[in-house]
């Protein structure tokens, strides 16, 4: 295989990857305290058009990467207040989120629709990716390589930092957590804002680097993707990062399918691949590890303090 094909292919998984890795890891967090957001999608959603409709006012992509994070982040409060102060369903609550972000992110896209805007180019000087090898290295975004640094960070958080391991304790048992003295809603909140931000960052990778335009539900259902990569990974960071680039090598070979003119089988399903993929990976797991899933134990369970 010509070296320049070869890097082009894996540049384009790690693109198609990392923003299902930078959802997944924020959902991890939101998960190992204890709460389940669906909404993973709809706040992507409302990132993506955030951060471009920012890009375009300022020029800026930095800033509209940034712009994604609070707007998702808060859309996420909503759910926290929902579900951690006033107990509503969180399945329900999460399900709605997905909804409510769908439909605000068409209105406000609604004015950008066919409009470009400049991408958040790699942050390393040209002069080393001139070659495949210096491509392969120094040619990606800068969310490529903040999706790597994230895992790393996550993966220390919950193992080796007492808020981390606070955050597990409330996840496994919130009343215990709770007796000792650990403030549960306020660790839940947090986790479900970092959560959000994590999914604004991503949906903005989507505006802003994939694909630098506005089109109504950019996401494509990526977010689904991102709350089964969780399951996947056994709630691990590292496991996370693997089913990333494994799910971006199912959308890669989807894309060079059909630029071959691969045509045994209809476009369609080529576009369905990675959701196939997603729900045979989910089928093997639950029989896999029936009576033995590592999810956190108070998952998706609404806490009330004890008067």
């Amino acid at each position: 295989m010509n070296i320049d094909l070869l890097v082009a292919i894996l540049m384009t998984i790690a693109g198609a990857a990392t923003p299902l890795l930078i959802a997944a890891l924020g959902e991890l967090v939101v998960e190992k305290s204890g709460v389940l957001n669906l909404g993973v999608e709809g706040m992507m959603l409302i990132g993506a058009v955030t951060g471009f409709a920012i890009a375009v006012s300022t020029g800026i992509p930095a800033l509209g990467a940034l712009g994604a994070m609070i707007a998702a982040a808060l859309a996420s409060a909503i759910f926290a207040f929902l579900t951690l102060s006033l107990m509503a369903n969180q399945v329900a609550t999460g399900l709605a989120l997905t909804i409510f972000g769908t439909g605000v992110s068409a209105l406000i896209g609604a004015p950008f629709v066919g409009i470009t805007t400049s991408t958040l180019g790699p942050i390393f000087p040209a002069a080393l990716a001139n070659d495949p090898i210096g491509r392969l290295i120094f040619g990606h975004s800068p969310l490529v390589y903040i999706g790597l640094i994230l895992t790393f960070a996550v993966w220390w958080f919950l193992k080796h930092s007492r808020a981390g391991l606070i955050l597990r304790a409330v996840g496994e048992s919130d009343s215990a957590a709770h007796a000792i003295g650990y403030p549960v809603l306020k660790v839940r909140y947090l986790a479900v804002l970092f959560g959000g931000a994590m999914a604004g960052l991503a949906g903005s990778y989507y505006s802003l680097v994939l694909t630098p335009m506005w089109a109504e539900r950019l996401t494509a259902g990526r977010g689904w993707i991102a709350i089964a990569l969780v399951v996947f990974a056994s709630w691990r960071p590292g496991r996370v990062l693997l089913g990333a680039y494994l799910f971006g090598l199912v959308i890669t070979m989807e894309l060079q399918a059909k630029a071959a003119g691969f045509n045994m089988f209809a476009p369609e399903f080529l576009a369905a691949l990675p959701y196939l993929a997603t729900i045979a990976v989910l089928a093997v797991i639950s029989v896999a590890k029936r009576g033995g899933v590592a999810a956190p134990a108070c998952l998706g369970k609404p806490f009330r303090a004890a008067a």
